[in-house]
């Protein structure tokens, strides 16, 4: 790699500097995008904001200056003398914010960050700087940058936005000190593909420009409080000052203080809870918790509020505790948002959400001290698993419901019965279902009630969903992914399993969904991905894939199977399961299982199949066979230990994942 080094004599800082200001002014808005897109989300918004425009400012002052600057990759080919000023500012802007969270390497770790000890500047006071939200597709592409290492963030935007072939993109990350270009290069293509929309028009608007700005207040009534605070000590102070001198004998006398009030955030009060107005729904392009208004008959009750919140800040041993999996306990380090206040049964209920946490305190009308707290993860809601929330807790067979604003119907159905109507549900004014059947928590499997929901024709056109009661504060989102088409053809995105075809296949796998409040379950989709022709008339087989996928990011997968001899709603058949796995997923879309399989005549087959792409399958074990083709069924001995490996389009070798079922 050819780089090379700027070195100016003292005569040519004044030009350069000239130079490298005309590039940064013509180049501001994407260096400020560039910085802060690197920078890391822990600072928030606000911070972000700033602090980016102040790298972008400071590498000027840098780029004048007459010590030497930081390598720089050479343009490759013919280039302008502006192309090297442009690439050092991009090279300063990138190393700064690469370093700005990293710890220096002798810092003790132990101690505070030195960037947390340093002065909190630039400084606005009375005022928060953010980007303007944009879109779903943005906020979608927000998340997962958020996820990505800044290094990779920055290998994005540079070959999206500035357009900067692969190579050069390595240069710059090498010449800012990057950890690891390559590894950062290799998940920016990994950003690239799952974008929906073009990367570079995602990138360029309003979401990610850090040049467009709005301005908000910061919390009016506890900056007065805090105004009248520092007024008041500081004219006790004076006061006190005053005093030793007048009477003072030269002593020192030192009052006992107590313990007083120790350092740290303040405890949010019942004052400063967030309340969301109730139009808030329908004029934003956030459709998630955020967008709830503030409903219940007890929502100004101060009494329950504070019980409620003091159960959170400060818990007591009197209130249960129940967290949901992968979530913390800890209190909410700002006012959180309050979603619910009221009277459901014979509880009074509070329900919370501090934007990656929904929390809910109930307690008896009774009794204040039989009172429990149930926190759980909803990080990344959508229109979709933010429209539900269990108000009352699991096992008494029924439950609650507070519905989202944009619901617009609402009705039950049982997964077992496909061919029967869903029945309308009753929801009060408040949005508050009237009690909903759960999933039983006996071994059985007589019914498999489910909530059949459809929004607002203002945030989807005829969009209808459903969501399983399995014992968690938010009911599970169900989908179906149906079989792909003849031919290699593109592959299929998970949709509502509201249709004839889902509702079909969900009555096979009904069964599989039982009830617990430690799984953490988001959703579960349904994927078909392969079918074929039993032989000795054993009918139509169709081999499935459910994905269970979690709050907290990992994913179980169950692949089944079953025939068209089967009962409408008879479960399938497992065949294996795996957990924390990506298969069956957008980063798993290949997937093969095996299984022996006897026929209606009593002849034992080797059965396998594989998803679109698999060309070749080749089985082994107890029975050796290849074919090329998606599926196989090949004679065998009575239970075959078989095992299968696949061959796709692509020349790679694909296994097959989990271990066998029952």
């Amino acid at each position: 790699m050819h780089l090379r080094s700027l070195r100016p004599s003292a005569g040519g800082v004044r030009s350069r500097v000239r130079e490298a200001e005309s590039v940064l002014v013509e180049q501001y808005g994407d260096l400020v995008r560039l910085a802060h897109l690197v920078l890391p989300d822990s600072l928030g918004r606000h911070r972000r904001v700033l602090v980016a425009h102040a790298l972008v400012q400071r590498a000027l002052r840098r780029a004048g200056t007459t010590r030497s600057a930081p390598a720089v990759p050479a343009p490759r080919g013919e280039s302008r003398a502006g192309d090297s000023v442009e690439r050092l500012l991009l090279a300063e802007v990138l190393r700064a914010a690469l370093a700005h969270g990293r710890r220096p390497r002798l810092w003790p770790a132990r101690f505070a960050h030195p960037v947390a000890l340093w002065p909190r500047l630039p400084l606005v006071v009375g005022l928060r700087l953010f980007p303007r939200s944009g879109g779903a597709d943005e906020l979608a592409l927000a998340r997962r940058l958020s996820a990505a290492p800044p290094a990779a963030r920055a290998a994005f935007l540079l070959r999206t936005v500035h357009g900067l072939p692969t190579d050069a993109v390595h240069d710059l990350l090498t010449a800012a000190d990057a950890p690891d270009p390559d590894a950062a290069l290799r998940t920016a293509d990994l950003l690239e593909e799952t974008s929906r929309r073009s990367p570079a028009a995602l990138l360029a608007s309003q979401e990610f420009d850090a040049c467009a700005l709005q301005a908000g207040p910061t919390d009016l009534l506890r900056r007065a409080r805090r105004t009248r605070l520092l007024l008041g000590a500081a004219a006790i102070g004076l006061v006190t000052v005053v005093t030793l001198t007048v009477t003072g004998d030269g002593t020192t006398h030192r009052p006992d203080t107590g313990t007083g009030t120790p350092a740290g955030h303040a405890v949010p009060r019942t004052a400063d809870l967030v309340r969301t107005a109730a139009g808030l729904w329908d004029n934003t392009s956030r459709v998630d918790f955020t967008a709830w208004p503030t409903r219940g008959t007890r929502a100004h009750d101060q009494d329950l509020l504070t019980r409620a919140l003091t159960a959170w800040t400060h818990p007591q041993a009197t209130t249960r505790l129940r967290l949901a999996p992968a979530t913390t306990a800890t209190p909410p380090t700002t006012a959180p948002q309050l979603l619910y206040a009221g009277d459901v049964d014979d509880r009074e209920v509070v329900l919370f959400y501090d934007g990656q946490r929904l929390a809910r305190y109930s307690e008896t009308r009774s009794a204040a001290q039989d009172a429990e707290l149930s926190l759980a993860r909803v990080d990344d809601a959508d229109v979709t698993t933010a429209a539900a929330v269990s108000l009352t807790p699991a096992g008494d067979g029924t439950a609650r419901y507070l519905l989202a604003p944009w619901v617009a119907e609402a009705e039950t159905r049982d997964l077992l019965r496909p061919d029967v109507l869903a029945r309308p549900l009753h929801v009060s004014k408040d949005g508050v279902t009237d009690p909903v059947p759960t999933v039983p928590t006996t071994a059985g499997c007589a019914e498999r009630p489910v909530l059949q929901l459809r929004s607002s024709p203002r945030i989807a056109e005829h969009h209808a969903f459903l969501l399983a009661p399995l014992g968690g504060l938010s009911p599970v989102h169900l989908t179906y992914t149906p079989l792909p088409g003849h031919g290699t053809p593109p592959a299929r995105q998970p949709r509502e399993a509201t249709g004839p075809q889902a509702l079909l296949a969900w009555a096979h796998q009904a069964c599989a969904l039982r009830p617990s409040s430690d799984t953490g379950v988001r959703a579960v989709n349904n994927w078909d991905f392969a079918e074929q022709d039993l032989p000795d008339g054993g009918g139509h087989a169709v081999w499935t894939c459910a994905r269970a996928d979690t709050w907290r990011g990992p994913g179980d997968v169950t692949i089944s199977f079953r025939t068209s001899r089967y009962a409408p709603a008879a479960p399938a058949r497992t065949i294996t399961s795996a957990r924390a796995t990506a298969a069956c997923s957008r980063f798993g879309q290949h997937v093969v299982a095996a299984s022996g399989w006897r026929s209606p005549n009593g002849h034992w087959y080797a059965l396998a199949a594989g998803s679109r792409a698999v060309t070749s399958l080749t089985v082994s074990g107890d029975v050796k066979a290849t074919e090329r083709s998606r599926t196989l069924a090949v004679p065998a001995p009575r239970d075959p230990r078989i095992t299968v490996r696949a061959r796709l389009a692509t020349g790679e070798g694909l296994d097959e994942v989990g271990t066998p079922g029952t």
